[in-house]
């Protein structure tokens, strides 16, 4: 009986003395990136004015994160299909990375940005933002855009939310003019 309680005093000793709770280990193990409040797979959202769908956004995965400007995150990709009143396809936007934010209803997209148009014009950059309540596209980064005659070069573009009207910034490349059929031979 005495070797035993002699044993459990030195284990007892002994597991004081190997543990420690040094409080700035514990945080550092248990501190990690922000963890989202909601997250989801193979999501899908309608945005809608008055009854009418306008955009349908889909993503593999979908995280939320509450702070001071909430927002939600797709970082597996994206897909943004833009209507007109009657369900018909505008323009579409695939994205490789997605984030959005609540408040000022703003989302920007990252890498492989591809919006196509439904005249088939094509816009490839590496980061846009899709301004909601302005309706519009806007990028500061080089851009190309290609339609059935030509292609363009740029820094930075805006457009129109179904991208059928739109200016380029810094434009490069070459570019066909038409000759009007009213211009006097000389």
């Amino acid at each position: 009986m005495k070797v035993w309680k002699e044993s459990f005093w030195f284990i007892l000793v002994l597991l004081f003395v190997s543990c420690e709770n040094d409080l700035d280990k514990v945080k550092l193990y248990g501190k990690s990136e922000k963890s989202p409040s909601e997250s989801a797979k193979n999501i899908k959202i309608l945005y809608s004015d008055s009854a009418r769908v306008q955009v349908e956004l889909t993503a593999p995965v979908l995280d939320r994160y509450e702070s001071e400007n909430p927002y939600i995150e797709m970082p597996k990709g994206l897909r943004a299909i833009f209507y007109d009143n009657q369900l018909n396809v505008k323009s579409k936007l695939d994205a490789d990375y997605g984030i959005r934010t609540e408040r000022d209803q703003k989302m920007e997209a990252r890498r492989n940005v591809v919006v196509v148009n439904q005249k088939g014009d094509r816009l490839n950059t590496e980061h846009l933002i899709w301004d909601e309540q302005k309706q519009k596209l806007i990028s500061d980064e080089f851009v190309t855009i290609t339609t059935k005659d030509e292609i363009i070069y740029g820094d930075g573009f805006e457009a129109n939310e179904d991208f059928t009207k739109y200016k380029i910034f810094k434009p490069k490349g070459t570019f066909s003019f038409k000759q009007s059929t009213h211009a006097k031979d000389s």
